[in-house]
């Protein structure tokens, strides 16, 4: 009977066979207009809900902190066992990712983390609620590098930068929804509402999914993206499509992969940190009130719409397709707004406000190349989902290492006040942030000219 089963579950999410290959030129255009449409929207509307999901749990810690529910410390546990599973199901369901049907595996992920924040609602126990929240870790790697299989799969080399940009910027509109939806839920009702709530709105999102997503064009009797867009003929094709686990095993050797995973988990220390604990810096180190901390935190996603909207079309207008220029100059910016935003003063509210527009903006251009697409540039678009499978290992490790390291420079910097509540010093916190956001404007540096394999 497992064994049964097992066959059945791969059977219903392996990608379907070619089928017959359509002749009718004007059908073949028909079908990839509306098609592509179709696919678009939905990995990002779709990426965006999964985003939803995710970072709720950043807006119920103050409330949870503040209900001693859980410490500084078992909130930064709770956080890095998410990312412990996020790092390692991304890279494993990545390459997954290149032979599945996405349309199946994309609706899945979601349906799976939505539930698991339901249920969240229900727990208060440390236990159980790392490992739910690891759960909903394992479902939530099954967004990124599906969709951007996807984009390959249906989309040209030269639309890729700035298309991706685009869906990227899924992260923020999902990010920001949440900074201000789940924070005035949260404040009006409780933090088990925090959980309750997009749980249920993402449950619905993935039905929606299943819907109006779609397997690779092949399945459907079109040409591939390479053919169609006239980027290759019928036999180049043929002659360049080398075997998957060939093409797979080239990602993992290749120093260039490691060196932009390594830039990426720096990136992702500072964003996350921001991200995770930003609420609680704005409140605890600058005396903020909730709903003030998560409107200043939200500019920062707004402000990153425009930056992975923008950052791959700059690259592909201005830069011939390159992204180490433009990577060179946003990272300088990051840096700068990250220092600004951690040591500037409480009375100069201001200078968080401005910072956070320039951090938003460049660390989503960051992520955007770094996270993914400067590494499946250089790679097989075969081998799309490994590459972001590598990139997401070492990515996530950085957000795991950021949730169990600031949780314990929190928490060994804790003091008690007169009334009894904790008081948090973020100044060594605030250190590590900064260091990590040098990282990562430095290490790209070493990849400048890496080689394009297709």
């Amino acid at each position: 009977m497992p064994a049964t089963l097992f066959t059945a579950l791969a059977k219903f999410f392996k990608t379907g066979p070619d089928a017959i290959p359509l002749t009718d030129e004007a059908e073949i255009r028909r079908k990839y207009r509306t098609h592509r449409v179709s696919v678009f929207l939905s990995i990002t509307l779709g990426y965006a809900m999964y985003y939803v999901i995710r970072q709720g749990f950043a807006v119920v810690k103050k409330p949870l902190l503040e209900a001693g529910v859980f410490d500084a410390m078992q909130i930064g546990s709770i956080g890095s066992v998410f990312f412990a599973t996020y790092m390692v199901g991304k890279c494993f369901n990545g390459f997954l990712a290149d032979r599945l049907n996405i349309k199946r595996f994309l609706a899945l992920g979601l349906l799976g983390s939505a539930t698991g924040l339901v249920v969240l609602g229900a727990c208060s126990d440390f236990y159980l609620f790392a490992v739910l929240w690891g759960l909903c870790g394992w479902f939530q790697t099954f967004g990124a590098a599906p969709c951007v299989v996807s984009l390959n799969q249906w989309f040209s080399n030269k639309e890729r930068g700035t298309l991706y940009g685009i869906w990227f910027s899924a992260h923020n509109i999902g990010t920001g929804l949440t900074y201000i939806i789940t924070a005035f839920i949260v404040s009006a009702y409780g933090w088990r509402m925090g959980f309750f709530a997009p749980g249920v709105l993402g449950i619905s999102a993935a039905v929606l999914l299943y819907l109006f997503m779609y397997d690779r064009p092949q399945v459907y009797g079109l040409p591939p993206i390479a053919v169609y867009s006239g980027e290759q003929t019928p036999d180049e094709h043929r002659a360049k499509d080398k075997p998957l686990f060939k093409a797979q095993f080239a990602v993992i050797t290749r120093p260039a992969v490691w060196i932009l995973g390594l830039s990426s988990a720096a990136c992702y220390v500072t964003r996350y940190a921001f991200e995770s604990w930003g609420v609680v810096f704005l409140t605890e180190a600058k005396g903020l009130s909730l709903m003030k901390a998560s409107a200043i935190i939200s500019i920062s996603q707004f402000a990153g719409i425009a930056g992975a909207v923008t950052c791959g079309w700059i690259s592909d207008r201005f830069f011939n397709h390159q992204r180490s220029v433009p990577c060179l100059l946003f990272g300088i910016f990051f840096v700068l707004s990250t220092a600004a935003f951690v040591y500037a003063p409480p009375e100069y509210l201001w200078v968080d406000y401005v910072s956070m527009m320039f951090f938003g903006y460049t660390v989503y251009a960051l992520v955007t190349y770094l996270g993914g697409l400067m590494a499946v540039d250089i790679c097989s678009k075969k081998a799309t989902g490994a590459a972001m499978g590598v990139i997401g290992l070492f990515s996530y490790a950085g957000a795991s290492l950021q949730e169990a390291v600031g949780g314990y420079l929190l928490n060994s910097h804790k003091t008690v006040g007169i009334n009894g509540k904790a008081l948090y010093d973020f100044t060594a916190v605030g250190h590590f942030w900064v260091i990590a956001s040098v990282f990562a404007l430095v290490l790209p540096l070493l990849v400048w000219n890496a080689k394009h394999e297709d």
